[in-house]
C-alpha cells in the first residue's frame, strides 16, 4: 500500500511538471520563471518579427509513431490556448501600428521568422514576463540531422540566426536578457552582419535601430 501509495504521489508530481500543459502566459508560474523552466512546443503564429506564439506540447502522443495528440490549426481552437514568447535580447524593425509607418525592412523581418518557426517544434527557455504580459524566452530550433527531442541540447538559438541574417537588432533597454551567452556575444553577432550590409543593415543612408525609432516617436502624439 505504501509503495503504491507513494507511486501514485510521484506520478502525479511528475505529471504537474512535466506532463500539464500550459495553456497560455497565464499559466506561466513565478516559480517556473525563477527556474528558467524550458518548455518544447509548436509555433503557430508569428507577430512582429521578435514574438511568437507557442502551442505547449509536453510529455508522449505529439509525434509518430505514438501520435494520440494534436495542435489545433483553426483560430478559434487556438483562442487563450498559446503562450506568446517574445525573443529575449533582440529588437526588430517595427511595423506600421498607432498610426505610424513601419520602418524599412520590417516586412522583410517578419517574413523571415515566420519561413523559419511557423509550424514548427521549438524548445524555449522562460526567463520572464515582460509588461505586456508576454513571456521573454530563449527560443532554440532543430538543427538539420538532429532529431527534434535533441534541440534542448543541440538546438540553434534563433536570436543568434536572426542576428547572423540582419533582420533584427540587439535589444539593449532596461531590462533585457541574453540567456547563457552574454550580452557581447549578440552585439559581436549584430556588428558582423553590420558590416557584411545583410538584411536591414543593407543601406548606405544609415540605418535607424528599432530603439532609436521608438524613442524618436515616444515624443510625438499618434495621428
Amino acid at each position: 500500500f505504501v509503495l503504491g501509495a507513494a507511486s501514485g504521489i510521484g506520478s502525479a508530481v511528475a505529471w504537474r511538471r512535466w506532463g500539464k500543459r500550459l495553456r497560455s502566459s497565464e499559466w506561466v508560474t513565478p516559480d517556473m520563471l525563477a527556474r528558467r523552466r524550458w518548455v518544447r512546443g509548436v509555433v503557430t503564429s508569428v507577430g512582429d518579427a521578435d514574438n511568437f506564439r507557442l502551442y505547449h506540447t509536453p510529455g508522449i502522443g505529439w509525434r509518430w509513431p505514438l501520435k494520440f495528440r494534436r495542435v489545433p490549426k483553426a483560430s478559434r481552437d487556438l483562442k487563450d490556448q498559446t503562450i506568446h514568447i517574445r525573443i529575449a535580447g533582440v529588437d526588430a524593425p517595427e511595423g506600421a501600428h498607432f498610426g505610424r509607418p513601419s520602418q524599412p525592412y520590417a516586412e522583410e523581418s517578419l517574413a523571415w521568422l515566420k519561413n523559419r518557426i511557423a509550424g514548427r517544434t521549438v524548445h524555449c527557455q522562460l526567463i520572464r514576463k515582460d509588461q505586456y504580459g508576454r513571456i521573454v524566452g530563449v527560443p532554440l530550433v532543430p538543427r538539420r540531422f538532429i532529431p527534434v527531442f535533441l534541440s534542448k541540447s543541440w538546438g540553434s538559438p534563433l536570436a543568434f540566426e536572426m542576428l547572423r541574417a540582419g533582420t533584427v537588432a540587439t535589444y539593449e533597454q532596461a531590462g533585457a536578457e541574453y540567456g547563457p551567452w552574454g550580452r557581447e556575444a549578440f552585439l559581436r553577432l549584430e556588428a558582423e552582419a553590420r558590416a557584411a550590409k545583410r538584411g536591414m543593415w543593407n543601406n548606405d543612408k544609415g540605418v535607424e535601430t528599432p530603439a532609436e525609432y521608438k524613442r524618436r516617436h515616444a515624443a510625438v502624439p499618434a495621428s
